[in-house]
């Protein structure tokens, strides 16, 4: 925690400057390209790897599950053993994960190395570098480094899918996996550029309080992703999920009477700002993930379209919001923070819901450019104020701990989006296909039990082109009717994915109501660098 910290030392020069700024952006931009790449290159990873696109699409949420579970401990196991050391290590574990995106022959090493071990980099990563550009530069200096960062977020964000789709389609998914860890690399090369910034405050470990974390945010999105594979005890994960997030809320207000280490100081949520402000966070993530997986599967797996046309049609997107941001966040306010957070959820619940009646009618991604510039300009919106909104009540010396639980929130809700809105995909695409071949007249009533037993426990999102490849032999009038049906299930099934970052998204609204009935707070000056929650 800031508090803690022992100041930065004298600065070195300008250049010296400059260069670690650098660093430590091409490091955020790795972190956040990542997601990107993978997004895009679904169809040729299962293509390659023999894999599933349920199977990938649970990889990119337990990836994103794994950050967010972890990173609350991360940043106590920065204090304890250094910020930069751990910095190094979150840097060599996603470099690992990398690597394995570049040798993988199956998706077990894919969820082992990139999502597991990523993940926990990630949760080191973040954190670290947050105390690292604090502590390595003041005033002026210490500005353009949150700025540079922050840029470079946003920059990967914008190019993300754009710079995936195309070396994906023209090289291999596996190159752009490579240019990370050559980034890495430069970025490691130049780490004694990176001054430690100590951690002098106490060194207990609530280990009760971890273990409720992670055990709380995984076993509820875990149980989504084994209700998505078919599996057994969906009903007590998620219960077993929430039992230890009320239990974690619990022991945290114990632990603060007792005047005890806790994982987190519950006075935090006394603020009602910071308290709307978590919760805008997360709904707005819970969107982008469900928005993140649903388009990239109709674009790859409907419209059957390469990593680079995925791309594309995902660049009014990205580029919108990060247009937007830019605008906004250069420009002086002159309405509420609290009131552009309601015009951002508002445009992103406009067009997420212009998107749910275009699925089934669209033929190309242009029909997706409306609502997806809107979708996008909402969240540019969002992504300009939300954070500094959030943290403005807090103090400098709880700013940190703040920052982490806002992180925390926001990767909770991206791994849920991801989860959710691809489990509730594959349910309707299930049910919608088993009812439309039970009420076939072409299929014989042994092939429509023989389908519906193998969606039973296999539902998957495929391509026409696919399924063709695995009816081969059938009659020709069968092979029509699958393939028809599985036509229309798949928009079907798309457009109910859909309706999870639908949802978030009005819940965020309805929520912007409630913050625009609390006084605007004055941002603290520490709150306005704290770009990389």
């Amino acid at each position: 925690m800031l508090e803690s910290e022992t100041p930065a030392p004298s600065a070195p020069d300008a250049s010296g400057d400059r260069r670690l700024q650098l660093l430590l952006a091409a490091a955020m931009f790795v972190l956040v390209v990542d997601t990107s790449f993978m997004n895009v290159s679904i169809s040729a990873v299962v293509h390659d790897l023999g894999a599933t696109a349920s199977g990938v699409q649970g990889t990119i949420a337990l990836e994103a599950l794994v950050s967010a579970a972890f990173i609350l401990i991360g940043g106590k196991v920065g204090d304890l053993i250094g910020r930069k050391r751990a910095y190094v290590i979150g840097l060599l574990a996603y470099a690992t994960g990398a690597l394995a995106m570049v040798l993988a022959q199956s998706l077990t090493a894919v969820i082992v190395f990139w999502a597991v071990i990523g993940g926990l980099g990630a949760s080191l990563l973040l954190p670290a570098m947050q105390s690292l550009v604090h502590g390595n530069f003041a005033g002026e200096a210490q500005k353009k480094a949150y700025a540079m960062v922050g840029a470079a977020a946003a920059v990967a964000a914008a190019v993300g899918p754009l710079l995936g789709g195309f070396i994906t389609t023209y090289l291999s998914w596996r190159v752009a996996f490579a240019l990370e860890d050559v980034v890495i690399l430069v970025v490691l090369l130049g780490i004694k550029l990176v001054r430690d910034v100590e951690y002098t405050g106490p060194r207990g470990v609530d280990v009760v309080g971890s273990g409720l974390s992670v055990v709380g945010m995984g076993c509820v999105v875990l149980g989504i992703l084994v209700w998505q594979e078919g599996g057994d005890y969906v009903a007590a994960l998620i219960a077993a999920g929430l039992i230890s997030l009320v239990l974690l809320a619990r022991w945290l207000v114990r632990r603060k009477r007792e005047d005890k280490p806790a994982l987190l100081d519950p006075d935090l949520f006394r603020s009602r700002v910071f308290r709307y402000g978590v919760s805008g966070q997360m709904l707005q993530q819970i969107a982008l993930g469900g928005l993140m997986i649903a388009l990239p599967i109709y674009l790859q797996m409907v419209l059957e379209y390469s990593a680079m046309g995925a791309g594309l049609s995902l660049a009014p997107l990205s580029l919108s919001m990060f247009a937007v941001a830019l605008a906004a966040g250069r420009r002086k306010a002159r309405r509420r923070a609290s009131a552009i957070i309601r015009i951002g959820f508002a445009l992103l619940t406009v067009g997420l819901i212009l998107l749910i009646p275009i699925i089934p009618r669209a033929s190309s991604g242009w029909y997706l450019v409306v609502p997806l510039l809107i979708a996008g300009a909402g969240l540019g919106l969002l992504v300009s104020q939300l954070n500094n909104y959030t943290l403005s009540p807090i103090s400098e010396k709880r700013i940190s701990e703040a920052a982490g639980v806002n992180s925390a929130s926001g990767s909770f809700g991206l791994s849920f989006g991801l989860a959710f809105a691809g489990a509730i995909m594959l349910w309707t695409l299930s049910a919608s296909f088993t009812n439309m071949t039970q009420q076939s007249d072409v299929l014989a009533p042994a092939q429509q039990q023989q389908v519906a037993k193998a969606l039973e426990h296999d539902a998957e999102v495929m391509t026409n082109t696919q399924l063709e490849k695995q009816l081969a032999g059938q009659p020709a009038d069968v092979q029509a009717e699958i393939v028809d049906i599985n036509t229309d299930a798949r928009p079907r099934a798309l457009q109910v994915a859909l309706l999870i970052p639908a949802i978030a998204a009005l819940l965020g609204l309805l929520n912007s109501f409630r913050m625009l009935r609390e006084p605007e707070p004055t941002p603290s000056a520490a709150a306005e660098g704290m770009v990389l929650g």
